[in-house]
């Protein structure tokens, strides 16, 4: 089976072709052609964050280009269904992409799948090396994003419940408007992980600690906007970044990225203990920072050896077409098809709830 994804729940806009085959362990996908994907960051770092109604302004003008980009070695290739994000993401972004979608569709005449943007996430982190196999149930995500921070467990295929999640901003959302504080450019959390290994490789320690709201709490919510504050008061006494040397600026970047490590690896224990998983998965934009990947995998050898930690490919960490595509194959060969059949007339903006309203 092949299916057309399209991707524009924030400020990527993505298209793929992936083909999907069902085997005895599982699936095996395969990407035709190009997976086509522009990234809108440089022209929304003035706002210092995503402009929804510029987002989609520019997904309806690179749609069409990129769609050719992505069947330009592709062309003779039969399309069996059109796969669109649903959401969550951007109300003006999404429209711009399933309003696409839906055309595309009708011209083509073949089903129409509406895919949950964090599902896609999910499921493209099991994938290895183009197959979805061998994967034990239960399955506990950790999806990290600049929208969103939850613990997803899957006790069954396709069956989700979120068991913890952030209790104010995202994770990435933190990384970003603490890099903001620190005078880095947008997006911040990748200046933030440049800086914080550079003060590791030199062995330089923040002279303020940060607290790690939640760490101790007896569940598997978090918080960052606490922690975000910190961060506003501790740099405002230390004088404001102006006063800040470059070591200081490196070791305080350091400081935050730890404690958002050790915040992750407290939760991510009491998950592995309480739910008995048996697979352990990162998946979202956040999930290629160099140093929580390293952090978690350490973590989960050491205390869970018998867990299967799976990482997302770093080219599918942040939002892309490829994702969704896999998502929609797995849903579709599983005999999932009722979201196929549907008219998309809207989208869910909560991960349990998979089909269109």
């Amino acid at each position: 089976m092949k299916v057309l994804a399209i991707e524009t729940s924030c400020d990527e806009t993505g298209v793929a072709l992936v083909e999907g085959v069902k085997t005895e362990k599982g699936f095996t996908f395969t990407q035709i052609g190009n997976a086509a994907l522009n990234s809108q960051a440089k022209l929304h770092a003035e706002f210092g964050g995503v402009y929804p109604n510029l987002a989609k302004r520019e997904h309806e003008k690179n749609l069409p280009v990129i769609m050719e980009q992505a069947l330009r070695d592709a062309s003779d290739e039969q399309i069996d269904a059109i796969a669109v994000t649903q959401g969550p993401g951007l109300e003006p972004a999404l429209w711009a992409g399933i309003t696409f979608a839906e055309n595309l569709a009708k011209e083509k005449n073949v089903p129409l799948l509406a895919i949950n943007h964090m599902e896609g996430h999910l499921i493209s982190s099991l994938v290895q090396n183009g197959k979805l196999e061998d994967v034990q149930l239960p399955v506990l995500g950790l999806l990290i994003s600049g929208g969103h921070t939850e613990y997803v467990l899957m006790r069954e295929w396709f069956n989700y419940e979120v068991i913890g999640e952030t209790q104010d901003d995202a994770v990435g959302e933190a990384f970003d408007k603490v890099a903001r504080m620190l005078g880095l450019p947008y997006p911040g959390g990748p200046q933030i992980s440049k800086l914080a290994e550079e003060a590791r490789r030199a062995n330089l320690q923040s002279e303020k600690k940060l607290p790690r709201p939640m760490l101790h709490d007896k569940n598997l919510n978090v918080s960052f906007s606490g922690l975000k504050t910190a961060v506003l008061y501790t740099l405002r006494d230390m004088g404001g970044i102006q006063h800040l040397s470059t070591e200081q600026q490196m070791a305080f970047a350091r400081e935050f990225e730890d404690a958002v490590g050790d915040i992750f690896i407290a939760k991510t224990r009491r998950a592995l203990d309480e739910t008995n998983a048996q697979t352990f998965v990162i998946g979202g934009g956040v999930a290629a920072n160099k140093y929580l990947r390293e952090k978690l995998v350490m973590f989960i050898r050491d205390e869970f050896p018998n867990v299967d930690i799976r990482l997302p490919d770093l080219a599918i960490t942040g939002d892309n077409a490829v994702m969704i595509a896999e998502a929609a194959l797995a849903r579709a060969l599983s005999g999932i098809d009722d979201v196929a059949r549907e008219p998309l007339r809207a989208y869910s903006n909560r991960f349990s709830i998979l089909a269109p309203k």
